[in-house]
């Protein structure tokens, strides 16, 4: 079996997932800061699949409220959107994310999903997050929103 034909007969098993994340961040001291989550052992942003009812925006927000222990997030703009393959119990999944820069009101104390395998939640400069993450999809997403009127 050739490999265009191994590869079209992986795409017809491949299970297409839709999902929303977010860049949380806020203004401490005059400088930006991301809010990164620790899932798995990893440094990530939040992020998750979309439910039948909901917009990918509102997606984001609730994935991002969820995962950090905030309430809601206020969406502010688009940054980008990635794509990623993984498998997932046996299947072959394709991912589209679609992220969003946002932020939440007041100071409050956040706590992360640990049913979803996130034991920590840091805040982070920028460049600091771009060495943190440990998926290069995710540095696309910040170097987004440090180009973007809010990373400014």
């Amino acid at each position: 079996m050739t490999a265009l034909i191994r590869a079209a007969k992986r795409r017809a098993d491949l299970e297409m997932i839709t999902a929303g994340g977010g860049v949380l961040f806020r203004t401490h001291k005059l400088e930006k800061e991301l809010l990164l989550i620790k899932r798995n052992g990893v440094w990530d942003l939040p992020k998750g699949k979309l439910e039948p009812s909901e917009t990918v925006e509102e997606c984001a927000a609730r994935e991002v409220g969820e995962e950090t222990g905030t309430p809601r997030p206020t969406v502010i703009s688009h940054l980008c959107d990635t794509y990623h393959e993984y498998i997932e119990n046996g299947k072959q999944i394709g991912k589209t994310t679609h992220w969003y820069s946002m932020v939440s009101e007041g100071d409050q104390q956040m706590q992360p999903q640990y049913d979803e395998g996130i034991t920590e939640l840091m805040w982070s400069a920028p460049n600091a997050a771009l060495e943190a993450v440990g998926y290069d999809n995710l540095k696309k997403v910040i170097r987004a929103f440090m180009k973007s009127e809010e990373g400014c």
